[in-house]
């Protein structure tokens, strides 16, 4: 059999452009800090990571943007607030990452934020999981989520609907905790409600009982039809579980986002959490009430099968659509720089029924509140 000779193929690669050799996609790579190794973050970690690489994987399925492959690189700061701060300055010294994506980590934010670490770094953080002003209104942070002053503002609301126009807030004593009661306070007065009793829970293991105990008291005390817990992790779910435990604390309890209503059943029991009302700083992702939500579940079916539709995902999803549009807007070659400049200059974007809005004076998430109440199975219910 004779061979064509290699110098031949060579020259007819270079001249035709052989269609067995195409040009391999550049990768845009963005970067994203979530433990997925710290049980109080696990869950949400892993659902902000699967949304958005399902929303990567069917994009480049797809052909990418702009001919570019979308990367998630993944990285576990165990939810250690100096972890996060230390983990971003080696992220922004790599200049392969164009942006950052999905954030989850409080205390890390917040230092981060302090220290202008985006804007001294000239980097994109996009939808983080945060609803803190101070955090999502730093330089170059992109926010998706609703504030927590939104989700207060939705839960007030609905209790004045429902004429519970006595309220106990109860919040912890660290992070959001005191500045959203005083909050609160101001705008249950706008609203016409009464505040009748506040009180702290320590986060701190040695004191948390005590505060516990003594913020029960404090409510069974002042007979409030609706109690109002500004507080995540173990003060929340002690203080409900504590508070259900007595007769005066079977009144309508709200909660916040945070407060993960899967780990709330877990350690206080359906029957304690059953009414519960929580707010939600992104939208509800088990029906599909809007294209983006119909869009998610498709994505996440084809993608990862396997995985349960959640808030969490929802968000990475949203995160990483919003990620892709500014590379699309960022040109054929995408960098850190270009991608920055198309956030701050995108304006209103609608992602499928939501809406951002991005300039360089503001930055504003979707801005919505959808309010769920725990059923007695233990599920979210809108």
């Amino acid at each position: 059999m004779r061979r064509t000779p290699k110098i031949f193929l060579s020259m007819a690669c270079g001249l035709f452009l052989c269609a067995s050799a195409p040009a391999r996609a550049a990768e845009v790579v963005f970067a994203q800090i979530a433990s997925q190794s710290n049980p109080a973050s696990i869950d949400n970690a892993k659902g902000l990571t699967t949304g958005i690489q399902v929303y990567f994987e069917a994009l480049n399925a797809k052909g990418g943007v702009n001919g570019n492959k979308l990367k998630l690189e993944v990285h576990d700061d165990g939810l250690q607030a100096k972890n996060m701060v230390e983990l971003t300055g080696k992220l922004i010294d790599n200049p392969a990452i164009v942006g950052l994506v999905g954030f989850l980590n409080t205390a890390g934010m917040t230092m981060l934020a302090k220290e202008n670490a985006f804007g001294k770094g000239a980097i994109a953080l996009i939808a983080p999981m945060q609803g803190d002003k101070n955090v999502v209104e730093a330089d170059n942070v992109f926010p998706l989520r609703s504030g927590y002053a939104d989700e207060i503002d939705a839960l007030l609301k609905e209790a004045k609907t429902w004429g519970k126009d006595t309220v106990s807030i109860v919040n912890m004593n660290i992070a959001f905790g005191p500045i959203l009661a005083e909050l609160a306070q101001k705008r249950a007065t706008d609203l016409g409600l009464k505040v009748v009793s506040r009180s702290v829970v320590d986060f701190s293991p040695d004191a948390q009982a005590a505060s516990v105990s003594a913020a029960v008291k404090s409510v069974v005390a002042a007979h409030p039809k609706a109690i109002l817990v500004l507080a995540a992790g173990m003060p929340a779910f002690e203080f409900i579980k504590a508070v259900r435990a007595v007769p005066e604390g079977l009144g309508q309890i709200y909660g916040l986002s945070v407060l993960r209503h899967s780990d709330l059943i877990a350690i206080t029991g359906v029957n304690k959490a059953r009414g519960i009302v929580l707010s939600q700083a992104t939208p509800y992702p088990f029906t599909s009430t809007k294209p983006v939500i119909t869009e998610y579940q498709a994505a996440m079916k084809a993608h990862d099968p396997k995985a349960a539709l959640s808030f969490s995902s929802l968000e990475g999803f949203l995160g990483a659509k919003i990620a892709a549009e500014a590379v699309r807007r960022a040109g054929a070659n995408p960098s850190r720089e270009r991608v920055l400049g198309a956030l701050k200059t995108m304006q209103e974007y609608n992602l499928g029924g939501i809406s951002v809005n991005y300039s360089a004076q503001a930055r504003k998430g979707w801005g919505g509140v959808d309010l769920t109440i725990i059923s007695a199975t233990g599920n979210l219910q809108k």
